[in-house]
């Protein structure tokens, strides 16, 4: 049924480039500082990235924060649950102090300040994170974020989670939307989802991201990002299996090691 409906919209293209994949940097330029910040951001803009990919959730007071993980203890070394906090006790919490202390006193940005972070144009990946059936109305608010923001990037929203596609779906179905997909999961049971909901990617863990699949996913309609693709070895291979998007911790080592292999302009 969604497949049906979902056919007769016309949706933006999925951000591609001629000459080589686009480069996303995974949580901003995760290497070089504290991940989903507003100075990993504007690192990967530093790097030379076409875009970032980052992580939406909503905190307990019901804003949109971007980050990746339910729990801050790695982040911030605090057992604070994001869901059940206040905005304004997230933003205490110091989530560039454990990083390095050139970047103490950085906070957990929203999801409105990462977008106006970015260049005009840039590719901006959303992953929407919910582990529930309910959502909270997280895609809802997060897709009224998007359209009521004037920052101008090329947005492609992906979840884990098939419900959280299908609400972008009906709530921006112009938008392109990718589904993830890791090792540990049912790689057919995946695909059919994902041609049921009609997105316009696969995003593939890089090791899954074999020619094979690669050429079957670009047969059935489907761009193909792989993540997280930092070594060298795995950056070559995922260029000679045809990838559309590398998602990488390190753009600039990423993008140097193309122009070495001779891939772009």
């Amino acid at each position: 049924m969604p497949g049906i409906m979902f056919a007769r919209l016309r949706a933006r293209p999925y951000p591609s480039r001629y000459d080589r994949p686009v480069v996303l940097a995974h949580r901003g330029a995760s290497s070089d500082a504290p991940e989903n910040t507003l100075a990993a951001f504007r690192e990967a803009v530093r790097q030379g990235a076409d875009g970032v990919e980052l992580d939406v959730m909503r905190c307990g007071s019901g804003e949109l924060v971007v980050c990746h993980d339910a729990r801050l203890d790695r982040l911030a070394g605090e057992h604070v649950q994001v869901a059940r906090a206040s905005f304004d006790e997230l933003r205490r919490l110091d989530v560039g102090k454990r990083f390095g202390e050139r970047f103490a006193g950085e906070r957990i940005p929203t999801l409105a300040e990462a977008l106006l972070a970015l260049p005009r144009a840039s590719v901006c990946n959303v992953e929407l994170k919910n582990e529930t059936l309910r959502d909270h109305g997280l895609a809802q608010a997060a897709l009224r974020e998007i359209r009521h923001s004037e920052s101008g990037q090329e947005i492609v929203i992906s979840s884990f989670d098939p419900l959280s596609l299908l609400r972008a779906r009906l709530f921006a179905p112009r938008l392109p939307c990718a589904m993830l997909v890791d090792v540990s999961q049912n790689l057919p049971a995946r695909e059919m989802a994902a041609r049921s909901l009609r997105v316009a990617a696969i995003h593939a863990e890089q090791h899954l991201c074999t020619k094979e699949n690669v050429k079957r996913w670009h047969g059935r309609g489907f761009k193909v990002a792989a993540y997280t693709v930092d070594e060298p070895a795995d950056v070559e291979r995922c260029c000679a299996a045809g990838v559309d998007v590398l998602i990488t911790n390190q753009p600039r080592a990423t993008l140097a090691l193309m122009e070495r292999l001779g891939i772009g302009d």
